[in-house]
């Protein structure tokens, strides 16, 4: 045997040795895909919206979640063509340059550390609930910690409990559509006597504040739709991504229509839209109202799970996408490292210290502080669909010029619904800027992305090489 092909195979095997374990299986993935669409934005952020818009928020949902499967449909195509952990930047690089790749990666961490920061917050908010003695900063540390500790003993170990999370939140959603469903046939509980499918229309209408009323609360139902790209993050560590993936992407339209839409339209039935209120979670409100014992507990339980799910998903993929970005050269080489459980420990540690920064600063700041987070997160939520979207239509260019090789899973009329979706993200984009309250998002994500545009210079003065465009590796799935 030659040098070089010993030089070959032991190249082979220090790869082999830094992969990550793929060790989400089938059942999980699907699971995290289901969890990824039903958050805190649903079981919180639905009050506020419903108090704006009426029952035509089942129509803003609905809209929404058309151009959520559009985008999923074209990071499927993506997956397929080239599954990487960490999707959604090495697309960026691929197709729009080393700097999209960059700004990408980190933007995306950006919003999962915020969003960490809102959950933790949130999930200490609702253990008060039980036990209003403990101080908020106690129970927020220990979710903390516990979580950090799940993210670094295994991937197996974060999908098992992501598995539970979405079980939970599935589980209790289905509850409530049933009894909604079973309070409308049958008109038992104290709501029964009012319960009607006609509560859709009989208060001022389908559109009670007017048509631009319902369509500002398009960014709070995005923000709702935040971390249904998860699924992208996870390629890299699927068993058999070439079949889970697909699967995964292909239930999102009935998960839409039954846990966002399916359970709107029956609370708005159960209880009249002028009864809910912004700070109040519409499903614990239908539960007092239809006055099902410990239903309020319940729900809170329910919360309670969805925000920890979320920052559990979090860690996860901040974690992944630090060490994409270290792999790129675009961030510090210790975030490369892999423990000896095959995770990014360092990446998820210093993500989980810049959690723990948020925890501190939502306990000091006004409420009002809580709605701005979100808002950050919903801002870099937007850039990264865009630029799946951006990086889709470039990749469909490229196949038709036979410049790269199809997906085994297209998207359904080509690049067409990516530039529908590409428009409507705009188009939201153009209200949060016309939202006093929300518009601070943007001016904060344009400091950001003047921070990045430095380090990028920097980067590009130490090391040219790693601001060039280079040729992807493709890896056989499957």
């Amino acid at each position: 045997m030659t040098s070089a092909q010993v030089n070959t195979e032991k190249k082979a095997s220090e790869a082999s040795e830094e992969g990550y374990e793929r060790g989400l299986g089938s059942r999980q993935v699907q699971m995290i895909a289901i969890g990824g669409a039903i958050g805190v934005g649903l079981f919180l952020g639905a009050g506020a919206n419903i108090a704006k818009a009426g029952p035509s928020l089942i129509l803003m949902y609905a809209l929404a979640g058309a151009i959520v499967f559009f985008i999923m449909r074209a990071l499927g195509e993506l997956l397929l063509y080239r599954p990487v952990s960490g999707s959604f930047a090495e697309y960026s690089r691929e197709f729009l340059g080393p700097f999209f790749g960059y700004f990408t990666g980190w933007t995306y961490w950006l919003m999962w550390v915020v969003t960490g920061m809102a959950e933790l917050t949130a999930a200490a908010i609702y253990v008060n609930y039980w036990f209003p003695s403990v101080p908020q900063w106690v129970t927020a540390l220990v979710f903390l910690v516990i979580l950090f500790g799940v993210n670094l003993i295994s991937v197996k170990l974060f999908g098992e409990l992501e598995f539970w999370f979405s079980m939970v939140k599935v589980t209790a959603l289905i509850g409530m559509i049933v009894i909604g469903l079973g309070v409308l046939t049958f008109g038992f509980s104290s709501a029964g006597d009012t319960a009607a499918v006609s509560n859709l229309w009989e208060f001022d209408g389908f559109f009670p504040k007017g048509i631009g009323s319902s369509l500002m609360t398009l960014q709070g139902v995005m923000f709702a739709y935040l971390a249904v790209e998860l699924v992208g993050v996870t390629a890299g560590e699927s068993e058999n991504p070439e079949k889970t993936l697909p699967k995964a992407i292909n239930t999102l339209p009935w998960r839409i229509a039954l846990f966002y839409v399916g359970a709107l339209t029956v609370i708005l039935c159960v209880v009249k839209w002028t009864e809910f209120a912004p700070g109040v979670s519409p499903f614990v409100e239908a539960f007092a109202k239809i006055g099902i014992p410990a239903g309020a507990g319940i729900v809170n339980f329910v919360v309670l799970t969805a925000a920890l799910s979320s920052c559990n998903s979090g860690m996860y993929s901040t974690g992944r996408m630090l060490r994409n970005l270290a792999d790129s050269g675009e961030a510090p080489a210790a975030f490369k490292k892999l423990s000896s459980t095959k995770t990014p420990a360092f990446g998820i540690t210093i993500s989980v210290l810049f959690m723990g920064i948020g925890v501190v600063l939502n306990y000091v700041v006004p409420e009002k502080a809580f709605a701005y987070v979100t808002s950050v997160a919903t801002a870099a939520g937007i850039w990264t669909w865009l630029m799946i979207l951006i990086s889709h239509v470039l990749y469909r260019r490229a196949v038709v010029a036979g410049r790269l090789p199809a997906s085994s899973f297209p998207a359904p009329g080509g690049a067409a619904f990516s530039w529908v979706a590409i428009v409507f993200l705009l188009f939201v984009t153009g209200l949060i800027a016309y939202d006093a309250d929300s518009r601070i998002c943007l001016y904060v994500m344009a400091g950001w992305a003047a921070a990045l545009a430095i380090g990028w210079v920097i980067l590009k003065g130490r090391n040219p090489e790693v601001t060039s465009r280079r040729e992807p590796e493709l890896e056989k799935i499957g």
